[in-house]
């Protein structure tokens, strides 16, 4: 009995591990990237995969060169930041302002929300041949179809987060004698920036998902114009420096969003992975 009222406890777990360092992890997860481009590089050169078809990467890391080289890729990618620019502003302003009156107002949530849940079932690009008779082909239809992909998304999380907020919170606000803009301010906008995030996220990707169909018609700049018009003469090299250019667009406006939420969101801690 002795024994056993003066053996310490175990309080430390035996199957705890350190986590990975984060210049380990980062080396990782450029493993995958890295044995693809290898294997393409690979395939490519030694007949596996048609180089008309798929030319290698070292083939479109030079096409790009050259566009950048001359000036012409700057042109036509200054262009498409342009409309992507607006199309966003429109359409994240727009979400804010409605989303806001939905999640906030009875009122709101009855003549705001309806429609929009019905709009949202309308695939957004395929509108082009209505937009081109409401709109024209010109920018405006471009920069309206980046607006209508940017809005659901935004639109639909800025409400959820507003919705999700625990009602006993705001009660508490206002029993400490707070007002409704400062319940607002202290209790309503935290409890939604982590939403709000998740939908700048997802219409951003929207976004340039949107450019590029908007591209494809009637256009004569954008990185869409210049795969359309490598497709014409069979350029396949330089339709794949478009396709990459989109996907880094998308990638760093994915990464710069995450690193100011995670500036923003301090005090945040989330589950991480082991």
């Amino acid at each position: 009995m002795t024994e056993l009222a003066t053996r310490p406890p175990d309080t430390v777990p035996k199957t705890a591990r350190p986590a990975a360092r984060p210049h380990r992890r980062r080396w990782r997860r450029l493993t995958t990237p890295v044995v693809l481009v290898v294997l393409w590089e690979t395939s490519s050169r030694v007949g596996v995969l048609p180089e008309e078809k798929l030319p290698p990467i070292s083939e479109v890391v030079r096409a790009g060169w050259q566009l950048a080289e001359d000036g012409t890729l700057a042109t036509h990618l200054l262009d498409s930041l342009t409309r992507a620019g607006a199309g966003l502003a429109i359409g994240v302003g727009l979400a804010l302002v409605l989303g806001s009156i939905a999640g906030l107002l009875r009122l709101g949530d009855d003549l705001v929300d309806p429609p929009v849940q019905m709009a949202r079932m309308l695939p957004h690009l395929a509108l082009v041949p209505l937009l081109i008779i409401w709109v024209g082909i010109g920018e405006s239809l471009k920069v309206t179809l980046v607006a209508l992909g940017v809005f659901y998304p935004m639109y639909f999380n800025l409400y959820a987060g507003i919705r999700d907020i625990d009602e006993r919170l705001v009660e508490a606000a206002r029993t400490c004698g707070l007002g409704a803009v400062a319940r607002i301010r202290h209790v309503v906008l935290p409890g939604t920036l982590p939403s709000l995030f998740l939908g700048l996220r997802l219409a951003t990707g929207a976004a340039w998902l949107s450019l590029v169909v908007g591209e494809t018609v009637a256009t004569q700049s954008g990185i869409g114009f210049l795969m359309m018009e490598a497709r014409e003469f069979s350029q396949t090299n330089v339709v794949l420096v478009g396709l990459f250019i989109y996907a880094l667009l998308g990638l760093l406006s994915d990464l710069i969003l995450r690193a100011v939420e995670r500036r923003t969101l301090t005090w945040r801690r989330g589950l991480q992975a082991t």
